[in-house]
């Protein structure tokens, strides 16, 4: 049982913790997408709002977030626990050599992107979850997230954001497999295509909600906002 704990200790056991917690992190985001999809509905923001009190008064979904935001703190520490270690390890010498040949930049800077998508669920979190959570929101859960899209510097921060978290899920869906000791020649082509899929799907997806509530596209900011 303790050399099971102390591989986690070891760089093999951060980077296993890392993809495990990342594939955990992909299932959370494509339930968020969907439940953030029933804002199209054109409903007035009924079935998102639904969703989110089933949300909230669900015990075995309250449990599951505990689980959740462990598993983001995890993440987010290994995530720096391994940058640190990878940056004391390389000599900047060999390190600059080797930046313009086989790695791209998002896979040489996992460890900011990280960070600016930490910050900003920081600042997400802080402005539905918690206000939600703790009964602060003035009127529904739909209508401030409506009029929270309307502002143009959370909005555009919000777009900003998701293009980072997709560039950051393109790399790491597909490193999780390959740390995963999942990776082979013959499928590694599917991996790859794979890996941009999830990754296009929740950059656009996500991206889409500030873009079209902000310019109130298809008049879904005003039916939420009944104006």
């Amino acid at each position: 049982m303790l050399t099971s704990i102390k591989i986690f200790y070891t760089t093999i056991g951060r980077k296993i913790l890392m993809a495990l917690t990342g594939l955990f992190l992909i299932l959370f985001l494509l339930e968020h997408l969907y439940g953030n999809l029933l804002l199209y509905k054109l409903d007035g923001g009924v079935s998102f709002d639904e969703y989110s009190e089933f949300m909230a008064g669900n015990m075995i979904i309250r449990t599951i977030e505990f689980v959740l935001f462990g598993a983001i703190i995890v993440h987010a520490i290994d995530g720096l626990l391994i940058t640190m270690a990878n940056r004391k390890a390389r000599p900047v010498a060999y390190e600059t050599n080797r930046q313009s040949g086989n790695s791209s930049w998002f896979s040489r800077n996992m460890g900011l992107t990280g960070t600016v998508i930490l910050a900003f669920l920081i600042i997400h979190l802080k402005t539905f979850f918690v206000n939600f959570r703790f009964g602060h929101l003035e009127e529904t859960m739909a209508q401030n997230v409506a009029k929270a899209f309307q502002i143009p510097l959370y909005a555009s921060f919000y777009v900003f954001a998701m293009v980072l978290l997709g560039m950051h899920l393109n790399h790491g869906f597909q490193s999780s497999f390959q740390t995963l000791g999942l990776n082979n020649k013959k499928y590694n082509g599917t991996v790859k295509y794979m890996g941009t899929f999830v990754a296009l799907l929740f950059m656009v997806g996500f991206a889409s909600f500030p873009i079209i509530l902000y310019f109130d596209l298809f008049g879904v900011a005003t039916n939420i906002l009944g104006q």
